[in-house]
């Protein structure tokens, strides 16, 4: 039976535990090849990415955003202390990051100019899988809880990033694309458009047509999350053929993050 949940950090975060599972930056390279071999068992192995010659022959997925990034990662302490415990990661890249190397990761689908401009510090966030024995509603919630400590920390006002639809049936995901454009789609000043050459419309059908309280349900939990922390969508979904999904942008001004992380904080220290 796992133990009730209890949180153990401060806002400067250390590590965040629930039971045998804790969230908390990665510290070292073997925790960073432990995130690339687990993403290469999801992306590729389990949801049919294909690989390049470099990626197949390392069983790992790189790029060149790796080295720059921080490395959020979820851990079973039952499974040992070291690399072997990552069963859960999500990759966060700050403002300094992308400069370091000159782009934004999500550049490749989306003008995200707007978004950089935004005032303030910027996350953008990517990457992110699951062990495919931790897909629970608590493995989620752990994960939401570490980036609100890191956005608490690094006063992150606004957080981007690519989200996907399991896919590229644009039949089949029109109801999904349609809902996200005709209720959740961002304010034009901080609206990403996919790029021009890679531009599919995201309105498929008449938003009347559809059942939204299905197609909300059907949406994969990470874009739901992000939605029900007032998160909005860009202008025109992205076929990533590669990686079988199709792409879309979202946007999340952390307000809400914040106020909900400021007040658990201040209900922990009343307790005690």
């Amino acid at each position: 039976m796992s133990e009730p949940r209890k949180t153990e950090t401060e806002p400067g975060f250390g590590e965040i535990r629930a039971g045998n599972l804790g969230v908390r930056l990665a510290v070292n390279q073997a925790e960073i090849d432990a995130v690339q071999a687990l993403r290469f068992r999801v992306f590729y192995q389990e949801m049919g990415a294909r690989p390049d010659t470099a990626t197949a022959s390392s069983h790992r997925d790189r790029d060149d955003f790796d080295a720059v990034a921080d490395h959020l990662l979820v851990v079973d302490h039952y499974r040992g202390e070291g690399p072997e415990s990552v069963v859960g990661t999500y990759r966060l890249i700050r403002r300094h990051a992308a400069e370091a190397l000159g782009r934004w990761y999500s550049e490749a689908e989306y003008d995200v100019s707007r978004l950089v401009a935004y005032p303030g510090p910027v996350l953008e966030l990517g990457r992110s899988c699951v062990d495919a024995a931790y897909r629970s509603r608590g493995t989620l919630q752990l994960l939401w809880d570490g980036i609100a400590a890191y956005v608490f920390q690094h006063e992150i006002a606004l957080m981007f990033g690519c989200a996907s639809l399991p896919g590229t049936d644009l039949d089949v995901l029109a109801d999904q694309l349609t809902y996200l454009h005709a209720f959740h789609l961002a304010p034009e000043e901080l609206r990403p458009r996919a790029i021009a050459d890679r531009y599919v419309e995201m309105r498929r059908k008449d938003p009347h047509s559809i059942d939204k309280r299905a197609t909300l349900a059907a949406l994969p939990p990470l874009v739901k999350g992000y939605l029900r922390l007032g998160g909005f969508v860009g202008d025109g979904a992205v076929l990533d053929l590669p990686f079988n999904t199709t792409d879309v942008a979202v946007v999340v001004k952390t307000d809400q993050i914040t106020q909900k992380y400021l007040k658990h904080y201040e209900r922990k220290h009343a307790e005690r």
